[in-house]
């Protein structure tokens, strides 16, 4: 059984289709990433998947269970979505204790105070930081936050879109290091949305290569990391990352 199967998915805004025939399995413990440009519709997926893009026709299954069509509180506590911005996803005048202990209160977990500060050690926080508010972190440090409330009911599913791509080159790697570490102890299923390509080759297991809201190709990690693609929208993709990662490695040295 697949931690998560989509069939012939179709997603639209209004009159206009943005995802056309999405079909693809996730296996439980793994990590995907649905790659490709800007507008192909991968964070649309995503939000179809959390009932945030109700407008949908085809399969979704979740765990081995349909989705409905908009938010479930049953469903939030086995899936859990990381957005790309933390600064946007966190509330300006709410403490990070509030904003951790708000999901264990609607869910009527016991120990909030406890759990709090479990979630904070876990994504290497300390307990400094339990009662400042978003505008007093730094972009890694909210996001550390964020992945923690995506955490605190104890998911078994996280879906990322793009959770690195707002912060500091330098933070970047803590973070996804980060992700990986808890996927690991945890034996969380990843579906990742992204425009690198690196970092899915450090990431993931699998992705499939979007285009105009349809897949053009579904590939190994492995494929991806020798450049091995089987469609030419693919090759081309991997060409343009290697170019951005040797001229971001060039003003590195620079700087």
């Amino acid at each position: 059984m697949s931690a998560i199967h989509l069939k012939d998915l179709n997603i639209f805004y209004g009159d206009t289709k943005v995802v056309h025939d999405v079909t693809l399995d996730v296996a439980e413990g793994e990590s995907f990433a649905l790659v490709g440009e800007s507008g192909s519709g991968k964070s649309t997926i995503l939000k179809a998947i959390m009932g945030l893009a109700p407008d949908w026709t085809g399969t979704i299954d979740v765990d081995g269970k349909p989705r409905s069509h908009g938010p479930d509180r049953a469903f939030s506590a086995h899936c859990q979505m990381v957005f790309q911005d933390p600064y946007g996803s966190l509330h300006p005048r709410k403490t990070i204790d509030a904003t951790l202990a708000e999901p264990l209160l609607i869910h009527g977990k016991p120990n909030r105070d406890k759990r709090v500060l479990e979630l904070l050690a876990e994504v290497g926080l300390d307990e400094r930081f339990r009662f400042r508010f978003p505008h007093q972190l730094s972009g890694g440090q909210r996001q550390r936050v964020a992945i923690a409330r995506a955490l605190a009911l104890e998911p078994k599913f996280l879906l990322l879109d793009e959770p690195t791509s707002a912060l500091d080159v330098s933070i970047q790697a803590e973070i996804l290091n980060l992700l990986k570490r808890l996927r690991k102890e945890r034996g969380l299923t990843y579906l990742m949305v992204t425009h690198n390509l690196p970092v899915v080759a450090f990431m993931c297991d699998r992705l499939a290569v979007m285009r105009h809201g349809r897949i053009e190709e579904i590939a190994s990690a492995e494929a991806l990391r020798h450049g091995t693609l089987a469609t030419e929208y693919a090759r081309e993709l991997y060409r343009l990352s290697v170019h951005e990662d040797v001229n971001d490695n060039l003003g590195q040295e620079q700087a």
